[in-house]
């Protein structure tokens, strides 16, 4: 049995301790070919944050509201990247090597290749040049298991397939397994922190600190700059990036660089991290730590802090300190060898769109927001983890469904998309699902290139 959109959306507020609240949610599984509930994932996880922005203005005292989202609208969010597009810009494209391959004994492996040091990574193990062809060649002297435990050790990132089974037995899917989707825990005391006195927009007067690349950890500080909230991007010139999707996931914010490794511009980071009421980072566990930012640490620093940490595999487990990414997770925990089994192929079938990724992202979102009530009514220090592998189990425990592989897709999107004017041209994208009726979600600032904005608060 499939759960409904509102009983997981329902579960998800009662797991953050906020109080019951109902949203109108139209629209059913399946909308895309998946055997799972990527539907109700995307309709609960973008409602939640929208209620929780809701709240936090009813709190500051505005006026109570209604919220909305059509899951077909919610679902195409849940790929908004393939529909960004500027003219003379290409869209995310996987790296040629990228993907899944047949080890010896005819286990699969994928290997996720987009960042180049990743890349190097791979073709230094396998010792094979830089073609599918070669890659294809070398693995079939691999098992699949060692393959993926060699690339690790040496700094990379790949994932044997497993079976639902499998991963259930393992020592990783066993300790995300025991986790929620969204853990609250306070980390320290601190008096309450009053929201700032009712403005416009929910989160007007808020500032958040966004450490994250790729989807998951972007997609959390554009959910929370829609609802008006002052969120600067920090990366830095020598990270990797995919400029699609930082276009795609940059509306809203302002960006600025800053280098960890030099003392002076942690200097800057801590200076900032003292004025934010959010630090969101999304980066390898324990990257972020080693240069003084673990949530401890920023409890320290700016009692009454709200720190959010994205990880892939969880923070408890052999694999906490794993770094890893949407499509390495699914493969790894069972979804795509079911996708499969489900498809009557002989390949592992990938879910149609990176649903752990965005998912995660809502759900950082909504866990960020629910931190903020708590401490204004009750003090502390706040840390809130997601995990793409905690977030896998919780679309797996929304049920099956039944001729979901049949689904079409979702093929017009016109009715949704919008344009303005960007720091890298004329931009269309995907307007945001949730609708509220008092204060209206939309990004003020538009997506502009990394690094462009001075690194100090607005």
């Amino acid at each position: 049995m499939t759960t409904t959109p509102q009983t997981a959306l329902a579960d998800l507020l009662t797991l953050a301790g906020l109080p019951t609240a109902e949203a109108t949610l139209t629209g059913a599984d399946p909308l895309m070919p998946s055997t799972y509930a990527v539907g109700t994932a995307a309709s609960a996880s973008i409602a939640a944050a929208a209620l929780a922005a809701a709240a936090i203005h009813r709190a500051r005292g505005g006026p109570a509201q209604t919220v909305s989202v059509d899951m077909p609208h919610a679902l195409s969010e849940f790929h908004s990247e393939r529909h960004m597009h500027v003219p003379g810009f290409e869209s995310h494209e996987w790296d040629p090597i990228a993907g899944l391959y047949r080890c010896g004994g005819g286990r699969w492996i994928r290997l996720h290749t987009n960042h180049e040091h990743h890349r190097d990574v791979v073709l230094r193990v396998l010792g094979c040049a830089y073609a599918r062809e070669a890659v294809a060649a070398a693995l079939q002297s691999w098992n699949a298991e060692a393959a993926e435990t060699a690339i690790y050790a040496a700094g990379g990132v790949a994932t044997m397939t497993r079976s639902l089974a499998e991963w259930q037995a393992h020592p990783q899917g066993i300790a995300v397994a025991a986790l929620p989707p969204v853990l609250i825990e306070r980390i320290g005391d601190a008096p309450p922190t009053p929201l700032p006195p009712l403005a416009a927009r929910p989160l007007e007067g808020i500032r958040v600190l966004d450490l994250t690349k790729v989807i998951a950890g972007p997609v959390a500080g554009r959910t929370l700059a829609a609802h008006g909230a002052d969120v600067l991007h920090v990366t830095a010139p020598h990270l990797p990036t995919l400029p699609a999707l930082s276009m795609d996931t940059g509306r809203g914010k302002r960006c600025t660089s800053l280098d960890l490794r030099d003392p002076a511009q942690r200097g800057t980071l801590r200076a900032l991290a003292a004025g934010a009421d959010v630090f969101l980072q999304g980066y390898r566990p324990g990257a972020i730590g080693a240069h003084g930012f673990a949530p401890e640490a920023l409890a320290a620093l700016h009692p009454g802090i709200v720190c959010v940490s994205l990880s892939a595999f969880g923070h408890a487990g052999p694999w906490s300190t794993r770094r890893g990414f949407d499509s390495l997770t699914q493969n790894a925990n069972g979804m795509n060898d079911e996708e499969r089994i489900a498809a009557g192929e002989d390949k592992p079938r990938p879910l149609p769109c990176q649903a752990l990724d965005h998912a995660s992202g809502y759900l950082l979102a909504f866990g960020a927001m629910a931190a903020l009530l708590r401490r204004a009514e009750e003090g502390g220090s706040w840390l809130v983890r997601v995990s793409l592998a905690g977030t896998g189990e919780w679309i797996k425990r929304l049920g099956r469904v039944e001729a979901g592989l049949s689904a079409p897709g979702i093929a017009d999107v016109t009715p949704w998309l919008e344009q303005h004017d960007s720091g890298y041209g004329r931009m269309t994208a995907l307007r945001h699902s949730a609708i509220l009726s008092a204060t209206p979600a939309h990004w003020s600032l538009p997506s502009v290139p990394l690094g462009s904005h001075a690194p100090a608060w607005a």
